[in-house]
Parts: C-alpha cells; structure tokens; sequence
C-alpha cells in the first residue's frame, strides 16, 4: 500500500493545484486554488475555452471597462472552480482578491459575487470554500459570510497561533495553515537545517491541532505548502492536507509503512491554555507583532498573491482589449 493510500485512511487527501488533469490522477477528495495556480494553469493552451468564455461573459455583462476587467476575472476563477468540482467529489476553495485583505466589506462583497457566479453556473454554495486572508478584517469578513449567509470560508495565509486561534472562535470552516513557509523563514533566519521531526511549520500545525481538538472546536485543520513528504507524513491525521501533484506522486510512489501522528485523543491530554482573540483586536494584533515570522510571511504572501492576481489582470486585460 502506498504512503498515499495510506494516508487516506485517517487524513483527507486535497488537491494543491489548478491543473485538472493531475487533480484527476489522484482522486482527492477536494481542491485548493490560488491566484499563483490560476495563472499558471490559465496559460496553458488546454485552459483556453475558460479564458474565452469569461471574456464573452465580461463583454456581455460589463458596462465601464473597468466592470468587464472586475467580471472577467472573477468568472475566470469561477470557471476553473466549475470545472474542478467536475472532477473532486467535495469541494473547491476559491480565492478572494489578495488586495482586499485589509478591507472586511470589499471581502463580504466580492465573496458574494463569486457565490453568485458560481450558482449561475449551476454549483450549489454548500461545494465551495470562499478563500481570504487570515489578516483581522479577513477573519472579521469570513464570520459575516458564515454566520450571515451560510458561505463556507478557508482561511489561507495562516502562519501564527493568534491567527488559528480567532479563525476558530470565528466560526470557520477551515484553516490553510502554510507548514513550508514557516520552515523556509526559520531555515533563512537561523540558518539551520531541519528534519520532518523538528520541523518549525510540523510544530506549528500540531499546536493548532491539538488546540481545536482540546477546546471542541469544529474549524478543520488542512496544512498546506509543503516542501517534503517528511512535513506530511509528519503531519498523518490532521484533520485535512492540501498536497500539490509533485509530491502526491511522490507519496503514491512510496510503499513504506507510516504511522498516525495527530489524533483527538491524544490531543485531549495536551497541557494548551485556552485563549481568546477574535473579539479582541487589540490583543491580536499585538499577539501578531510579537510573532516575526507570521507577520512577515502574511505580508508577503498577500504581496505575492496580489502580484500575480495582477498579472491574470493584465493577462485577461489583452483578452478584451483594454
């Protein structure tokens, strides 16, 4: 039995990918997107008709230029989700703009659209996960959609113990804790080298998990961003494991025996405070300010998910002629 195989068995399996045809060889049981996949795979020459159909869709709908550019993207994104749910039998996570991080209206607002869009496609909502960034106002945003209009959300972008701990008194559906982000800005700043077992990002997603699975609360656990097959193996039992297609298949290849890791009962007997942050501003904030590396991977990730939701922009941009 592979590594893969058998880590189905207590872990849900999730696609890290915007390609369909590695999303298929795999069977997960989700998928996860990102503006950085997306305009990956949107120029692939297979991908083409969904580029083709939200221009048409745009030029139809859109009155000012800048409403066609607004409605081609966002169909764009729904497209891709569409097709996905075509072939995963769960859900799909879709990304809110990155540039609306720091904007709690402009988030509700823009995962309004995308649900919208998505049901004209004929997708139910109960099939997809709205994607924002685990800034203050993007959890504050994802606590509006999913105690006001029954919209799941993803909390992405998620490197700090305060940012795991008030996505859960939130009311979310699920976090995206980044286990190989964390790895590469310790590595980067001690200059020191790390196995799976003492992995800084390993560490980080068990606290989170032993911590939810203490104080009952239902958000779902899915690490993301792995740079080895030692982090997720590490990592067998978490509730969920976004995976991209590079290390499925080296986790399919791989016949070795693996043991769980994570489990609720054994987090039971965690010696974790309980703590609060999602009604106190002030104090996450400060939580966030004392935690270097959550503070500079958020930034930086939000920068680089912005750059390249700019170029699908620019892409889509020549498309209708702007």
């Amino acid at each position: 039995m592979s590594v893969l195989e058998q880590l189905k068995k207590f872990t849900t399996i999730v696609a890290d990918s915007g390609d369909f045809e590695s999303i298929a060889q795999y069977k997960p049981q989700d998928a996860t997107t990102n503006p950085s996949l997306i305009l990956a795979a949107a120029q692939k020459p297979q991908y083409a008709h969904l580029i083709e159909d939200a221009i048409k869709y745009a030029k139809e709908k859109g009155k000012s230029d800048d409403e066609k550019l607004r409605l081609a993207n966002d169909k764009l994104l729904v497209n891709f989700g569409t097709e996905i749910l075509k072939i995963v039998p769960g859900r799909v996570s879709t990304e809110v703009d990155a540039r609306l991080s720091f904007d709690t209206d402009a988030t509700v607002s823009k995962a309004l659209a995308l649900i919208k869009l998505y049901e004209e496609n004929g997708v139910d909502k109960e099939r997809v996960l709205i994607k924002i960034a685990s800034t203050w106002e993007g959890i504050q945003a994802a606590h509006v959609l999913e105690t006001k209009h029954g919209i799941h959300c993803n909390l992405t972008l998620l490197f700090g113990f305060a940012q795991a701990v008030a996505c859960a008194e939130a009311g979310v559906t699920l976090i995206s804790p980044f286990v190989g982000r964390i790895l590469d800005w310790y590595k980067k700043t001690t200059g020191e080298d790390y196995t799976a077992a003492n992995d800084p990002g390993v560490s980080s997603v068990t606290k989170i998990y032993n911590y939810y699975k203490k104080y009952g609360y239902k958000t779902i656990v899915m690490g993301a961003s792995f740079r080895n097959t030692g982090e997720i193996e590490e990592l067998a039992g978490c509730d969920f494991l976004t995976i991209s297609p590079a290390l499925l298949a080296k986790l399919q290849e791989d016949n070795k025996n693996i043991e769980r890791k994570l489990s609720p009962d054994n987090a039971k007997t965690c010696d974790l405070e309980k703590v609060t942050f999602f009604k106190d501003e002030k104090a996450f904030r400060w939580e966030m300010n004392q935690d270097a590396m959550a503070t500079e991977k958020l930034s930086e990730g939000i920068r680089n998910f912005a750059k390249d939701g700019v170029k699908l922009e620019d892409l889509l941009k020549e498309k209708l002629s702007l």
